[in-house]
């Protein structure tokens, strides 16, 4: 008999439950959803109620680690979705092992492209490209940081222009950076 008004009470609750249900999911039939599956935990574990503490707080307890876990769960469903949806020949491209010889040729573009800078573009140019800081090289070409920073830019627009063909290329991405 107690287990029957244990189940009324629970069932009395249901409206506070919906309200509660639509601030998780902002929608109604989730809601529901989630109401429903809230209302049959509580019944399925009802000698788990200690009787004489708030009810309404562990319906409110139960309706929120459902939705956590189904929400864990739902996202773990999508993650594997996605990953195999987001394979395609595009992305494949990137992985696949390029020719050698094209990238002699590119490579033989790139160094065209250097030799053919400026020696006041060049220089700063290729130091920072080796890993020097602006102010290594401002104090090795004795000239202030803003002019090394414009140079080098002034050298990036430069190569990206001449080697606009490769646009996108992996290879000639660093010089964009």
């Amino acid at each position: 008999m107690e287990n029957m008004t244990l189940n009324n009470e629970i069932c009395n609750h249901r409206s506070c439950l919906e309200t509660f249900a639509m601030k998780f999911t902002n929608d109604v039939e989730d809601a529901n959803d989630l109401v429903q599956d809230t209302i049959i935990k509580a019944i399925r574990y009802h000698e788990m109620y200690k009787q004489g503490t708030n009810l309404r707080g562990w319906l409110y307890t139960i309706m929120k680690n459902t939705f956590i876990n189904d929400y864990r769960r739902g996202s773990k469903r999508n993650a594997l979705i996605q990953t195999s949806e987001d394979l395609s020949s595009f992305q494949l491209l990137g992985s696949a092992q390029t020719n050698k010889g094209e990238n002699k040729f590119i490579m033989e573009d790139i160094n065209k492209a250097l030799d053919k800078l400026q020696p006041e573009y060049s220089g700063p140019f290729l130091r920072y490209f080796e890993g020097y800081k602006y102010h290594e090289i401002a104090e090795e070409l004795n000239i202030p940081i803003g002019t090394v920073k414009t140079r080098i830019h002034m050298a990036r627009q430069i190569l990206k222009e001449q080697l606009k063909m490769y646009r996108g290329s992996i290879k000639v991405s660093a010089l964009s950076t």
